[in-house]
């Protein structure tokens, strides 16, 4: 992303929360995994929405019509010592010059300087709720203003949250951030399509995993946007099935959800295909239901249309069809109303996404679905799981399929952005069979 890009986010937040206001965000920390050792750090998507600054413990203060400049950041200070053991720091240098704030402060100076730039707030916008060090740190920041009351000090009077605006703005994509979950969706497509054409039986589910991080971080995307599911046969009805270590096995039917993460976007991509390159009938008519839900699904998926609209389209699809397999018993409309079908599909058949899988903006306004609109990024990702039910007849017991892609909404209606990887049966046993 570029500094412009940047500083149309602050802008637009700053006029979002008006002059009287100001809004404070604190960096990711970084999480000890075990004794001495890091998990990797990945900064908070709020944070790194508004500045794009990769280092942790740092806080971004954006401040309306402030004379100094609106976007002041505190940092770790340059320290020549830890930056031998650990690479080099930006420093508040590192934080004007390379991510253009206005105003740059050492750690140090945090309680210091904090206060000053709260008082004449009327209105205070942080992350409410989600942290007690931080609520309790914002709060001495807040009763040393009131403290100073009798000098003409102005303390805030409301508190607002702060994703109650920001995540309202992250939802709709911009085309810079279009533009990168577009290229993070076709490196995730190419990585499951070269799965298919990877996979027979006697491998193991770790060995397809492996392949699909490889695949992705040779074109750029290092990390997975969320841990690989990578489930052959029964374990494709366990939904977030992760332990990815048992052998693929002749017969069975593989279920892969995975996702690279690009430049601090996420992609989410399922597929279920056979191990062994043919589906048996059985599987062919749960694989087919399944992807008639999602075309009904994606088909719903427009400008105007409500959020909840291609769920009750998968719905409809799905629930038909168990009836017509013996599956249910009853009139369609009836057991829709009964949500009957939720022993064999029990997730919502989408979710925003953007810098986190499962990304951020509410899904109802006062008490509604929301509609749909030009630069939302959703999945739609129906399903059916058929464990060993007495209901479920003996060929389609132990068979799961989910089918996802990721949909970008646009004015003309949507945009497919992981169609690069086949999903129609044929497609997927040409390609297998093609090895």
């Amino acid at each position: 992303m570029t500094r412009s890009e940047y500083r149309r986010r602050r802008r637009t937040l700053a006029k979002t929360i008006g002059p009287e206001a100001l809004a404070i965000l604190p960096a990711a920390r970084e999480v000890t995994r075990n004794r001495d050792v890091h998990y990797p750090f990945r900064q908070s998507s709020d944070f790194s929405y508004l500045t794009g600054f990769p280092e942790p413990d740092a806080w971004l203060v954006i401040a309306p019509r402030r004379k100094e400049g609106e976007f002041v950041l505190f940092c770790r200070p340059r320290d020549p010592e830890r930056e031998q053991w650990d690479g080099a720091r930006l420093g508040v240098e590192g934080a004007v010059d390379d991510f253009g704030a206005d105003e740059a402060h050492p750690l140090s100076e945090l309680d210091t300087v904090m206060p000053t730039l709260i008082d004449g707030r009327r209105r205070l916008y942080y992350p409410i709720g989600t942290d007690s060090m931080l609520d309790a740190q914002v709060m001495g920041w807040v009763r040393q203003v009131r403290a100073k009351a009798r000098t003409g000090a102005v303390a805030p009077e409301t508190f607002v949250t702060l994703e109650s605006v920001l995540h309202e703005q992250r939802l709709i994509k911009s085309p810079a951030e279009i533009a990168v979950m577009r290229r993070a969706a076709k490196i995730s497509a190419r990585a499951h399509s070269e799965l298919m054409r990877l996979c027979r039986p006697g491998l193991n589910e770790s060995r397809l995993e492996a392949e699909f991080q490889h695949r992705c971080a040779l074109a750029g995307a290092r990390h997975p946007a969320y841990p690989s599911i990578v489930a052959g046969g029964e374990h494709a009805c366990v939904l977030h099935y992760i332990e990815n270590s048992a052998p693929l096995r002749e017969g069975d039917l593989v279920l892969i959800d995975a996702g690279c993460e690009l430049d601090g976007y996420a992609s989410d991509i399922t597929r279920t295909f056979p191990v062994n390159g043919r589906f048996t009938p059985a599987q062919r008519t749960i694989y087919d239901l399944v992807l008639k839900a999602q075309r009904a699904a994606i088909e719903r998926a427009r400008p105007g249309r409500h959020w909840n609209e291609p769920h009750e389209a998968a719905v409809k699809v799905l629930t038909k069809g168990l009836v017509e397999l013996g599956i249910l018993n009853g009139k369609t409309k009836d057991l829709i109303k009964d949500e009957a079908h939720k022993p064999y599909y029990m997730h919502r058949t989408g979710h925003w996404l953007g810098m986190d899988v499962h990304d951020v903006g509410a899904y109802k306004r006062d008490g509604d679905w929301r509609e749909l609109e030009p630069g939302m990024v959703l999945t739609v990702e129906p399903g059916l799981y058929l464990s060993h039910d007495e209901a479920v007849p003996q060929p389609y017991r132990g068979i799961g399929v989910r089918i996802e892609d990721d949909v970008l909404i646009t004015e003309q209606g949507h945009e497919i952005l992981s169609d690069a990887v086949p999903k129609e049966p044929e497609a997927i046993e040409s390609l297998m069979q093609r090895g």
